[in-house]
């Protein structure tokens, strides 16, 4: 049984792997898709078969998935591209006869006001159109996505944002990693299943603010901005306009309850809580 993991020099990739490879999947059962074999070197050295192919690039794409059995299709980075660029990684699933395509989708796609949310629900509806089994992992946000956030806030002792008084049910990015692998290499039938994924620890702003001053020994206080004021300070500290608008989209969302979950399928499929934020601000501030 061959398992195929696109993105796999990336972040979550290479942790999906390496939670493959701890499970007993042996590396040769396991392919990485990269873009760039250079960056692939540990992967090969571990006896995992290295393939190149690019979102961009069907042919790439169908030399890639031939003889894969199951496929992580990672969500694409080129915000815009992305529907047209899992297509791609879809229709050359169907042509090699890939059995089972599991998306990393994002938490409550199908009624989120994200700004990331529709490019999710298109691919979900041409997955939803596949003869391809499929499994839809909707991941919630990285705790990963604070570490440049944390020292900034310990150095100024605020915190800033857009969230309001919502809860985050966040996650480490090892922790959706775990969640992939558990349905990649599960006894169990997935297809068709809709995974909401989130942490444990369900925070607000404010309370994340306060976790971050009680680690670093000092006072971090949130300041709620709203959600223009908090796009233009992004600007302003030299983000570019469209990551700016998409953050502060997505702290909109966390006021509305939208990265927020009760679902537990999270610990349900690795087995264990989420790791606890207190470990993740500790590794920001080094």
């Amino acid at each position: 049984m061959t398992t195929a993991v696109t993105g796999a020099t990336g972040h979550l990739g290479g942790l999906v792997i390496e939670e493959l490879l701890a499970r007993g999947v042996a590396a040769t059962d396991v392919v990485a898709i990269v873009r760039d074999e250079s960056k692939a070197s540990k992967l090969a050295s571990q006896g995992v078969s290295v393939r190149v192919a690019d979102y961009d690039d069907p042919e790439s794409l169908r030399t890639a998935l031939a003889g894969v059995d199951k496929l992580l299709l990672i969500s694409g980075a080129d915000m815009g591209r992305r529907v047209a660029q899992h297509t791609n990684v879809i229709e050359s699933a169907e042509e090699n006869g890939v059995a089972l395509i599991a998306y990393t989708s994002l938490l409550h796609a199908d009624t989120s006001g994200l700004s990331l949310a529709p490019e999710h629900v298109a691919t979900e509806a041409r997955l939803s159109k596949s003869p391809v089994s499929t499994v839809i992992l909707r991941n919630g946000w990285y705790w990963e996505n604070y570490l440049a956030a944390i020292p900034q806030a310990v150095s100024t002792g605020t915190l800033f944002g857009a969230a309001g008084e919502g809860r985050l049910a966040a996650a480490a990015r090892a922790d959706y990693a775990a969640a992939a692998a558990a349905v990649l290499t599960a006894d169990s039938d997935q297809a068709g299943k809709v995974y909401e994924l989130g942490g444990d620890e369900r925070l607000t702003y404010g309370e994340f603010a306060r976790a971050i001053g009680e680690a670093a020994g000092s006072t971090v206080e949130y300041r709620d901005l709203s959600e223009s004021d908090y796009r233009a300070s992004l600007v302003g500290a030299g983000l570019p306009e469209p990551v700016a608008a998409m953050l502060a989209s997505s702290d909109a969302g966390i006021s509305r309850g939208e990265l927020d979950t009760t679902s537990g399928d999270l610990r349900s499929l690795i087995g264990r809580s989420s790791t606890p934020v207190a470990d993740v601000i500790a590794q920001a501030l080094g």
